[in-house]
């Protein structure tokens, strides 16, 4: 059975580094890793391809090969993922739809012939028998958790690796939080799940077997949330890095590792580069009111420095329009984020996506206003927030319009390469990053129109933090990316809902 796999576009957003890739000549930051394992699910003599939007256009030989067609989204890309199902649809093709948007709202999408609905493991297996019996139901919903032990590795070589920046590699499902506006615990549940050590490895070495060199990114909704687990997995990693000096690795996790300086030291040690932590606000309340007490009765700004004195680049995500923000949230955020050096800052509004805590007390309270749109840029929500919507737009955009000034930005790189203490194990760099160098020199020192800043930020690394000088020109790469959201998709979007000043900073 002829099978094409489709992942829809995701629009531009900070989390695309769209504007970043095209400097290195790539298309999408990781390919999509749940259609590849869902793909490695299917019988093997069945014929498959791959065809993601943000790398590839769906070519009108696609479609005729296909006697079926398997589509897998999350929230951010359904404008893309209604397209793409009209389109195959129209073509008379057999639709089977899974992933987190389908997962959550498959009622919005009645021409779906298939919804294969949770993790994989537990659902495509009976989908396929009762496809090869001429029995198949519309609904297949996972009963409980699967064990990833049963988890294949995905079928990579279905994708053209060299389009992307990044490989996908998942170890855990699963996070021992329970944000209330994180619909994490809802689809995968609060009790970490793990691959044996061996599936790991195994799926490390058919990426290195497929010659992809570069870096390889850790999924996990919280790689150290089990902590015994995340040791071992160190341990492996690090042996298998001794041999292949050529990867590195970054990952999402809690900013609670600050108080671990065994796993922290092993992380660095093992070729972790940089971390995305959801820092969310500075406002003690309003990470109460979200229940995200790892993040309180800490010093944020304190720990957020002792991993970057480790050798670690944190990247954070930052939320504004809590019921508890004060008026002043919005030069809150700013100071900290400044003083913190964290440069990838992805400040977002505050939603409710389907199945949280937070989207159930919305409802309750007749303050949910419609459906996530799961952009953690565009200046809407779908929730009524206390502070009224147009003051949260205004305060917003004048926030996103001083962090990502090139001013602020290159000042809060500075800043964190003061505190930054590069890590000493050994990389084995590809000649093409000298390429991307100069591309870089070429797009940002000559033509951008942040050059001045650019200099003068090559210049202060190289006499003050001549090791740091890859990771600043990585920054800078960065920047370029986030000020050209911020234009695309914020200012430019519409006009400000009420005038207010835009002056956050001092």
């Amino acid at each position: 059975m002829n099978t094409l796999l489709l992942y829809p576009r995701c629009p531009e957003t900070f989390w695309s580094f769209t504007h970043a890739l095209r400097i290195a000549r790539k298309k999408a930051f990781t390919p999509p890793l749940g259609l590849l394992t869902a793909a490695a699910l299917l019988p093997s003599e069945w014929p498959k391809r791959l065809v993601d939007l943000n790398v590839d256009d769906l070519s009108n030989a696609n479609l005729p090969w296909a006697d079926i067609v398997l589509i897998s989204a999350m929230t951010i890309q359904q404008t893309s993922a209604r397209a793409l199902i009209a389109r195959c649809k129209q073509a008379g093709k057999r639709v089977v739809a899974g992933g987190p948007l389908f997962t959550q709202s498959a009622d919005d999408f009645p021409e779906v012939d298939h919804f294969v609905l949770g993790e994989g493991e537990l659902t495509i297996p009976p989908f396929v028998a009762d496809l090869q019996n001429g029995t198949p139901r519309r609904f297949y919903r996972a009963e409980g958790y699967a064990s990833l032990e049963t988890s294949p590795i995905p079928l990579w070589e279905l994708a053209d690796l060299r389009r992307y920046g990044a490989m996908p590699v998942q170890f855990s499902r699963g996070c021992p939080f329970d944000c209330d506006f994180c619909n994490v615990t809802a689809l995968l549940g609060r009790t970490p799940r793990f691959k044996g050590i061996p599936q790991v490895i195994a799926e490390l070495e058919r990426l290195a077997a497929l010659k992809w060199r570069g870096s390889i990114f850790f999924v996990d909704d919280n790689l150290i949330g089990h902590r015994r687990a995340a040791l071992e997995l160190l341990e492996a990693l690090t042996v298998w890095r001794n041999r292949h000096p050529q990867y590195t690795f970054s990952t999402q996790l809690s900013i609670n590792l600050a108080d671990d300086e065994e796993l922290l030291a092993r992380l660095v040690h093992a070729g972790f580069l940089n971390v995305f932590i959801g820092i969310e606000t500075p406002c003690e309340e309003s990470l109460t009111e979200a229940h995200k007490r790892q993040n309180t009765r800490r010093d944020l700004l304190d720990s957020v420095r002792r991993l970057q004195r480790a050798g670690l680049h944190v990247e954070a995500g930052f939320i504004v329009g809590f019921d508890h923000d004060p008026p002043s949230i919005f030069r809150r955020q700013w100071e900290f984020i400044q003083q913190s050096g964290i440069a990838a800052a992805m400040v977002g509004l505050l939603q409710a996506p389907f199945g949280t805590r937070l989207y159930q007390r919305m409802k309750k309270e007749g303050r949910l206003l419609g459906d996530p749109s799961g952009d953690n840029v565009i200046d809407t929500t779908n929730i009524q927030p206390r502070m009224g919507i147009e003051r949260l737009q205004a305060g917003y955009r004048a926030l996103l319009q001083n962090l990502y000034a090139p001013s602020s930005y290159y000042a809060r790189v500075r800043n964190f390469l003061r505190e930054y203490r590069p890590p000493r194990f050994r990389i084995k760099t590809d000649p093409f990053i000298l390429v991307t160098f100069l591309r870089t020199l070429y797009s940002l020192g000559i033509r951008g129109a942040e050059r001045i800043q650019f200099w003068k930020l090559m210049v202060w690394t190289l006499f003050r933090r001549p090791r740091s000088l890859p990771m600043a020109v990585t920054l800078a790469v960065y920047g370029h990316h986030f000020r050209r959201v911020c234009e695309e998709q914020v200012f430019r979007a519409k006009p400000q809902a009420v005038r207010v000043s835009s002056r956050i900073g001092p």
